[in-house]
């Protein structure tokens, strides 16, 4: 019985030797792996961060983002604001007039035609801002750029 124990601690001595052979290969796959997978976040991390500054420093697409609510306005002048572009900042301007003026719609039996108007004024500057041109809306858009030149 001596014997058979001594060849099962043998036995019991190479697989933990084995086992612990394989875990140290393991370990050493997984901080390859690991090693592999930071490196393409880092990179996919630097694409993105060039994406998103290229979109910022896009004016046609801040101008654009400005005509989507209240809050598209806020995040345009955000972005507007990191990196200023001319016709960012004009649209920021068109925009602010318009919400103004459609704010205005509140009063009432005027107000419908107050409505109406700022509503032709956003499709007319929606559709200025998709093509990049920097064309003030009739009537009033000179003075928004006058108004609110600090933006």
């Amino acid at each position: 019985m001596s014997e058979e124990s001594k060849n099962l601690g043998d036995k019991a001595k190479d697989a933990f030797e084995d086992a612990k052979e394989k875990a140290s290969e393991l370990k050493d796959d997984a901080k390859e792996a690991f090693e592999d997978v930071k490196e393409e976040a880092k990179e996919t991390y630097e694409e993105i961060k060039e994406d998103v500054k290229e979109l910022s420093s896009d004016g046609k697409t801040i101008a654009i983002i400005a005509h989507l609510t209240l809050i598209g306005w806020i995040v345009a002048f955000v972005m507007n604001n990191n990196n200023k572009t001319e016709v960012g900042s004009f649209y920021i301007r068109q925009v602010l007039g318009i919400i103004i003026i459609s704010v205005l719609s509140i009063i009432p039996i005027l107000g419908i035609f107050v409505g109406l108007f700022a509503l032709v004024l956003w499709v007319v500057s929606l559709i200025g801002a998709l093509s990049g041109n920097t064309k003030p809306v009739f009537l009033l858009g000179d003075k928004f750029q006058e108004w609110f030149k600090s933006l």
